[in-house]
């Protein structure tokens, strides 16, 4: 009777024990890292999965334990995606949060209406998102464009602006399939529809945008904008749009005044109709103004300096417009001095 106590009491000792070691791996933080240890939770990714990513880097020191602690709490299956940035100095508990609540590793950029595809990566490089060569590279003749069909041009025009968040590790493709997916999420069937009215293939539209965006300041006056390039298009006249001829894939810019004189497929001084392809990646204001023009007359527009335009109907009209626009730069410039 005396050895069957005895053996009762060393298992509970035992239990005991047992259940404080427990406890001691589940709430009893880590040591702190000499730097951060990244781990990745893919989409769909199980508790067991995420518990052996956590405990090889050493943020959970047992993945039996994560996992059994992560069912108890009810929120074994409440993991987010996402690559999480782990600094050491937390319990099981603390971890478990960061995965539930979504505390992943993200860079917020955000991409400008008008943007080419060479500026686009210039600003994911400055934000910490890769090198801008690479995402040229990917977005000019990378496996997505190649995959969508989008020839030499690659996704330049389909890339939509908007503030996004990526994850620093982020590579090019997914920078670029997310981009996609939300330009691609704007043709709706009542889209495709209005292209079909207008004998339109979506990459002429987005090319159309592309030059309003460039043209128009005002977004009351992309419309109005839209009207003088399609009333050049029914009538055969080119399109003489600065910012066609400006357009390099490269980057360089150069004035107005050289560019238009000099040799280039998107020069619409010198060829007819649209060029190959887009010139910036416009926004949806833009789209719906290549989408739904205005109804006009006018065939020429000239800038003021405060970004409006003059319209004129005829060549005699936008003379006088010039000549007025100039009037007024020369009034301007000499109130100031």
């Amino acid at each position: 009777m005396k050895k069957f106590g005895y053996a009762v009491a060393v298992l509970i000792l035992a239990a005991a024990a047992g259940g404080l070691y427990v406890g001691y791996l589940v709430f009893s933080p880590i040591a702190i890292f000499p730097a951060p240890r990244v781990v990745s939770i893919r989409k769909g990714a199980s508790m067991t999965v995420a518990a052996r990513e956590l405990a090889r880097a050493g943020v959970v020191r047992s993945e039996l334990v994560f996992i059994l602690y992560a069912n108890l709490s009810g929120r074994a299956k409440r993991l987010k995606p996402g690559d999480y940035g782990f600094r050491g100095g937390e319990a099981m508990p603390a971890v478990l949060s960061h995965l539930v609540n979504g505390d992943f590793m993200v860079v917020t950029v955000t991409i400008p209406e008008g943007m080419t595809v060479h500026q686009i990566g210039e600003r994911l490089e400055q934000a910490g998102l890769g090198c801008q060569n690479n995402f040229d590279a990917a977005a000019r003749g990378g496996p997505i464009a190649a995959a969508l069909g989008l020839g030499p041009l690659g996704t330049e025009g389909f890339l939509f602006p908007a503030t996004y968040r990526f994850s620093p590790l982020a590579k090019p493709d997914q920078i670029l399939a997310t981009m996609l997916e939300r330009f691609f999420a704007v043709l709706t069937p009542e889209v495709e529809q209005r292209l079909f009215d207008l004998n339109m293939t979506a990459r002429e539209m987005v090319t159309m945008a592309s030059i309003i965006e460039k043209e128009a300041h005002e977004p009351q006056e992309r419309p109005i904008i839209a009207s003088v390039f399609y009333n050049r298009l029914k009538l055969g006249m080119p399109l003489q749009s600065d910012p066609t001829a400006q357009y390099n894939q490269q980057g360089d810019t150069e004035r107005a005044a050289t560019a238009v004189r000099s040799t280039s497929a998107f020069n619409t001084y010198e060829i007819a109709g649209l060029p190959p392809g887009p010139i910036a990646n416009p926004g949806l204001p833009s789209i719906r103004a290549a989408l739904y023009p205005a109804h006009t007359d006018y065939l020429y527009f000239v800038a003021r300096n405060d970004g409006t335009h003059i319209f004129s109907r005829s060549f005699a009209e936008h003379q006088r417009a010039i000549a007025e626009v100039k009037r007024l730069n020369a009034l301007n410039r000499g109130l100031k001095d």
